[in-house]
C-alpha cells in the first residue's frame, strides 16, 4: 500500500552567449537590437546569474548559466533619482543558496556610496554594490560612459544598415554583421585553456580573504568577450531594479515575489517569504508542484520538469479514497522537501515562524491524482513529541483548492490520527484568520452532529470529548460562540437548539453528493513510536 520516497534527480546545462552585432570596429557592443532570441534569453539568464553570485565557488557560477525547467496554460488565481546623502556604513544579509533550497545567512558591513551602472550616487542592494563586485564607484562611471558611447555607435550603424536594406520579413544578416561573427569566434578561441598556478593561487587567497562577501574573481575562467556580456548584464539587471525602486513598487528589504508559477495554476502571493535575496528580488517564482524546488525562469523549469522523477510526495501514502491521497513525511528524512513547503506556505500563511528546523516535525500532505501525478491540495504539521498534545501546527490549503471543502477535510484527518493514538487535541495557537474560520466551522459542525444524535438527557463535556478527540476548551468556546451554553442555578447547562441542528441537516443534504469527507476505513497508518 506505502509509496517510498524517490528522489529527484536534477542537473545544470552550461549555456554560451553569442551576439552578432552591425559593428565590426568595436568588439564591446555585443547586444545588437538584431540579436536573435536566444542570445537574449541567455543575457537574462546571465543577469539573473550575477545576483546570485555569492555561490561558494567560482567557477561553478560560471557552469550554471543554466539549469533545469514545464509550459503549461496557467490560471491566474487571486486573492526620482535621490540625492547624494552622507556615507554611513550600510549591512546587508548575503544568502549562500545551495539546491537544496537551503541558506546560511552572515552580516557583512559595505559602503552604500555608488552604483554598479554608474549612474547613481548610492545603492540598496547587493546587485548595485560596487565593492561586492570587487570594483570602485569611479571604475564604475568610467564602465558606464564607455557603455553609453558604444549604443549611441550601435545605433548609428543600425540606422545605416536599414537605410541599405530592403524591407523583406526574412532579412539575411549583412556583412558587417558576418565579419564580426568572424571576429566573435576567432575572440572566442584565444580564451586562455586553464588557470596558471599563481592565478589560482590569487583566486585562493581572495576567497580565504572575503569568502562569500564578494563575488568571485571571474578573469581568465572564460574569453573576454563572455565576460564583458556578463558585466553588462550585470549592470542592466541592477539598473532595471533600480528604477522598480525608484517608481516605487519595491523598497529596500521588501519581498518582491508576487506570483508564483505552480503546475497549471499561476498564484498571488499574500505574505512575505524568507526565500533566498536572489530569488525574492525576481518578483515572480517557478516552482515544480511535485519536488517543490523553487526556480528563476520557465527555462529552467520546463528543463526540470523533463527530468524530475518525482510525481508524488516522499514518504508513505497513508490514506486513499478515490482520487485523494495523503502522505506522511518526517521532516527528518525528507528535510529539502518540507523546507520548500514552509517556504511554499509562508506565502499564504502570516503567522508561521517555522521555515528551517523541519526534524521534529511530521508533514501530512493531501493530494489529488490523475494521469500526470499527484497535485498538491494541502498539508498540515504536527509535532512528533507534543507535551500539549497538538494534533496540528501548521495547516494550509492551497488558494486554488480554498472554499471546496479541502481544508475542513485536512482538519478532520487531524483528528481522526488523534482518534487512533486515543488522544485529545488541538491545534497550536495563534491561529491564522482563514484557520480560525475554518477550525470554528468543524467544531461547530461536530458538536451539532453530536447533539443531534445524542438520546440522553444529562450531557458532559468530557464524553464529547472522549468521542470526538476536540478538546474540552474548543468545546467550551463553540458552545459559548453558538450561545447554547448557559449558567443556570449554579449549573451550567447545554442547550439543544433545534433551529441549528435543522439547518445543518439541510446543509447535510446538499453535500450528500459530494465525496468531501474522510473515510476512516481508508486509513492505514499506525502511530509513530515515541509519540
Amino acid at each position: 500500500m506505502p509509496r517510498r520516497k524517490r528522489n529527484a534527480g536534477s542537473s545544470s546545462d552550461g549555456t554560451e552567449d553569442s551576439d552578432f552585432s552591425t559593428d565590426l570596429e568595436h568588439t564591446d557592443s555585443s547586444e545588437s537590437d538584431g540579436t536573435s532570441r536566444r542570445s537574449a534569453r541567455v543575457t537574462r539568464s546571465s543577469a539573473r546569474l550575477s545576483q546570485s553570485s555569492q555561490d561558494s565557488s567560482p567557477v561553478r557560477n560560471l557552469q550554471s548559466f543554466g539549469t533545469e525547467e514545464p509550459a503549461y496554460s496557467t490560471r491566474r488565481v487571486t486573492r526620482s533619482q535621490q540625492q547624494p546623502a552622507p556615507v554611513t556604513p550600510k549591512k546587508y544579509p548575503l544568502r549562500q543558496t545551495r539546491s537544496s533550497g537551503s541558506e546560511t545567512e552572515q552580516v557583512v558591513d559595505f559602503s552604500d556610496r555608488g552604483h554598479l551602472t554608474g549612474k547613481h550616487e548610492r545603492h540598496f542592494s547587493i546587485s548595485g554594490c560596487p565593492l561586492y563586485h570587487n570594483l570602485s564607484a569611479d571604475e564604475c562611471k568610467v564602465r558606464a560612459q564607455s557603455r553609453d558611447k558604444q549604443i549611441e555607435e550601435r545605433m548609428l550603424s543600425h540606422r545605416q544598415d536599414d537605410n541599405n536594406r530592403h524591407a523583406t520579413r526574412h532579412q539575411a544578416p549583412t556583412e558587417r554583421q558576418l565579419r564580426y561573427k568572424e571576429k566573435v569566434a576567432e575572440l572566442r578561441k584565444k580564451r586562455n585553456s586553464g588557470l596558471s598556478k599563481e592565478q589560482k593561487e590569487k583566486y585562493m587567497e581572495h576567497r580565504q580573504t572575503y569568502g562569500n562577501t564578494r563575488e568571485p574573481l571571474l578573469e581568465n575562467l572564460t574569453s573576454e568577450y563572455d565576460l564583458d556580456l556578463f558585466r553588462r548584464a550585470q549592470a542592466r539587471a541592477s539598473e532595471d531594479l533600480e528604477k522598480l525602486r525608484l517608481q516605487g513598487q519595491i523598497t529596500e528589504g521588501s519581498n518582491m515575489i508576487k506570483t508564483i508559477a505552480f503546475g497549471r495554476y499561476e498564484l498571488d502571493t499574500w505574505y512575505h517569504s524568507p526565500y533566498p535575496e536572489e530569488y525574492a528580488r525576481l518578483g515572480r517564482l517557478y516552482m515544480c508542484e511535485f519536488c517543490l524546488k523553487y526556480m528563476k525562469s520557465q527555462t529552467i523549469l520546463r528543463r526540470h520538469m523533463a527530468k524530475c522523477v518525482w510525481k508524488h510526495p516522499p514518504g508513505d501514502e497513508i490514506y486513499r479514497k478515490g482520487s485523494i491521497s495523503v502522505f506522511e513525511v518526517d521532516g527528518k528524512k525528507n528535510k529539502i522537501y518540507c523546507q520548500n513547503l514552509c517556504l511554499l506556505a509562508k506565502l499564504f500563511l502570516d503567522h508561521k515562524t517555522l521555515y528551517y528546523d523541519v526534524e521534529p516535525f511530521l508533514f501530512y500532505v493531501m493530494t489529488e491524482a490523475d494521469n500526470t501525478g499527484c497535485h498538491l491540495i494541502g498539508y498540515f504539521s504536527k509535532e512528533k513529541n507534543s507535551f500539549l498534545n497538538y494534533n496540528v501546527s501548521c495547516i494550509l490549503t492551497m488558494p486554488q483548492y480554498m472554499r471546496q471543502g479541502y481544508g475542513k477535510m485536512l482538519i478532520d484527518f487531524s483528528y481522526l490520527l488523534s482518534k487512533v493514538e486515543e488522544k485529545v487535541g488541538s491545534p497550536e495557537r495563534p491561529l491564522s484568520d482563514l484557520g480560525l474560520i475554518s477550525y470554528r466551522s468543524y467544531w461547530k459542525e461536530v458538536l451539532l452532529r453530536y447533539l443531534h444524535n445524542f438520546q440522553g438527557k444529562e450531557i458532559s463535556i468530557k464524553e464529547i470529548s472522549q468521542e470526538t478527540a476536540v478538546n474540552p476548551v474548543d468545546i467550551v468556546s463553540t458552545l459559548q460562540a453558538l450561545q447554547m451554553l448557559k449558567y443556570w442555578k449554579g449549573k451550567h447547562l447545554v442547550l439543544k437548539r433545534q433551529d441549528l441542528i435543522d439547518e445543518w441537516i439541510a446543509k447535510e443534504a446538499k453535500r450528500s453528493t459530494s465525496n468531501k469527507t474522510m473515510d476512516p476505513s481508508c486509513l492505514k497508518w499506525t502511530p509513530p513510536k515515541g509519540t
